[in-house]
């Protein structure tokens, strides 16, 4: 989508920039601009959208789980988004796989195979969940930020101080570097950005996995139990029930990228092979790498933590030392989600620009631009997206709530955009006989995982209003 809009805004900057746009070498069998991707590039894109701030909340969503339930519902989930990436893989083009109509955009995808309302209720859920994610990186990323300098103060003047400090400025700074890079245009730009973010992401979750080791082997053995945090001391019936909900939130969140997939492979170069397959390649590669940390990664922060676990791994200061291996994997932290939050807010600012153009067709502000390496600068763009930034790290300010804000997001589009648009799209494109045995598992799939995510958003709002109660808005 990022490169339809650019192509549609931009074309004549680009030809003052001697890009040759007009050559039949720049342009696809659509006459859009050529696209460049490989299973690589994708792969690096979905790692860089999956393999986010959502790992580090594993061991305390296993936690709640317990040593049986917690890796059986990540191995799960796992599954579950591998196989309906498949089936959203496959509505990348209406009819034939290499050479029927391209669709750009997820919701393109669900304007083709399924129309009317739904069109416009999955723009609604999509781009609400995409604007949400944002937030939630932009919190997590002042979360990190902050735990460099309280790492360094607990090195300092010991474990038992305070060191208390605000996270409103690290938001602050944090959006004042996605405005920069949010004037990069499309996603096929950014692609060296999601292989530095992706980079980053396997820095930081293989030092928090060897903390975890490290940990559990100071202890001698593994903490833990097989049913997770007890009813007891601290922890009612009834929060042990929202906690192990909030949990299912968790792991969705850290698994989802669903939202993005259409956008992901709308970067794929021309067949053969057709898009799908390349796709296919990439979803299995990632899902099996972020499964294996995932699994690495939360359980060995439940077996280092217990029922103690953070919901934060590397900020919630479980670890202490070595203060400054803590500080690099929180800087690393802080520059995978420097990648991430444009991987996510890209089919935003695309579908905006796009609408604009055609608008505006005539429009100085939206079609002038200056081109300056990755960088393309107009008043439009500028304006729209220094607006979107300075947004989503106003509403950071006011709900600095990382593991609810986790688990709530996750539940909130694990279902419609992870499993009920793609199940009833397939559905819709290859004809499944109603009744037949293929349309009974899809629908028993698809409810089932409505069920699960109702139960989470439940458990997730739960903290929220909890949190709410003893949260003083712009404290942080």
């Amino acid at each position: 989508m990022g490169k339809a809009a650019a192509m549609e805004v931009s074309a004549s900057a680009a030809a003052e920039a001697g890009m040759m746009v007009g050559h039949g070498e720049w342009r696809d069998d659509d006459g859009r601009a050529r696209r460049t991707g490989t299973v690589w590039t994708a792969s690096a894109h979905i790692i860089t959208a999956v393999i986010g701030s959502g790992v580090l909340s594993l061991a305390w969503a296993i936690a709640q789980l317990g040593w049986v339930a917690g890796p059986a519902v990540m191995l799960l989930f796992a599954f579950v988004i591998y196989y309906t990436s498949t089936l959203l893989a496959e509505c990348y083009r209406s009819g034939d796989p290499c050479t029927g109509k391209r669709n750009y955009t997820y919701m393109d995808a669900v304007r083709a195979n399924l129309g009317g309302a739904k069109v416009r209720l999955c723009g609604v859920i999509q781009y609400a969940n995409l604007f949400g994610v944002a937030i939630g990186y932009t919190i997590a990323a002042s979360i990190s930020m902050l735990a460099i300098k309280r790492a360094d103060c607990f090195h300092e003047k010991g474990h038992k101080n305070p060191c208390r400090s605000s996270s409103n400025p690290y938001m602050i700074l944090f959006g004042v570097v996605q405005i920069v890079f949010s004037q990069i245009p499309d996603f096929d730009q950014i692609w060296w950005l999601s292989i530095v973010a992706a980079i980053m992401s396997f820095t930081y979750s293989t030092i928090g996995l060897s903390l975890g080791i490290a940990q559990t082997v100071a202890n001698g053995g593994f903490m833990g139990s097989l049913t997770g945090i007890s009813v007891g001391a601290g922890v009612t019936s009834m929060q042990k029930v929202w906690r192990s909900l909030q949990a299912f939130g968790d792991i969705a969140f850290a698994y989802s990228y669903s939202i993005i997939l259409i956008e992901i492979q709308d970067t794929i170069k021309a067949p053969p092979p057709s898009e799908a397959k390349v796709m296919k390649r990439a979803t299995m590669v990632s899902v099996a790498t972020t499964t294996v940390f995932y699994m690495l990664c939360g359980c060995m922060g439940y077996a280092a933590f217990g029922d103690k676990s953070p919901d934060n791994l590397l900020t919630g200061f479980g670890f202490y030392e070595p203060f400054w291996l803590l500080d690099v994997a929180n800087a690393a932290i802080v520059v995978h989600l420097v990648g991430a939050y444009q991987v996510f807010v890209q089919p935003i600012f695309a579908f905006v620009e796009r609408w604009a153009a055609a608008r505006w067709p005539d429009g100085g502000f939206i079609s002038r631009e200056l081109r300056v390496g990755p960088f393309s600068l107009s008043v439009f763009r500028l304006t729209w997206r220094t607006a979107f930034v300075c947004a989503t790290t106003v509403v950071s300010m006011l709900l600095p709530f990382f593991g609810d804000v986790v688990g709530l997001l996750g539940a909130v589009s694990f279902w419609p955009l992870t499993v009920y648009f793609p199940v009833e799209m397939y559905i819709a494109q290859r004809g499944v006989r109603r009744g037949s045995a293929r349309w009974l598992c899809l629908k028993v799939l698809s409810a089932a995982c409505l069920v699960v995510s109702v139960a989470a958003a439940a458990g997730s709002i739960a903290d929220v209003v909890d949190a709410l109660k003893v949260y003083r808005p712009f404290s942080g």
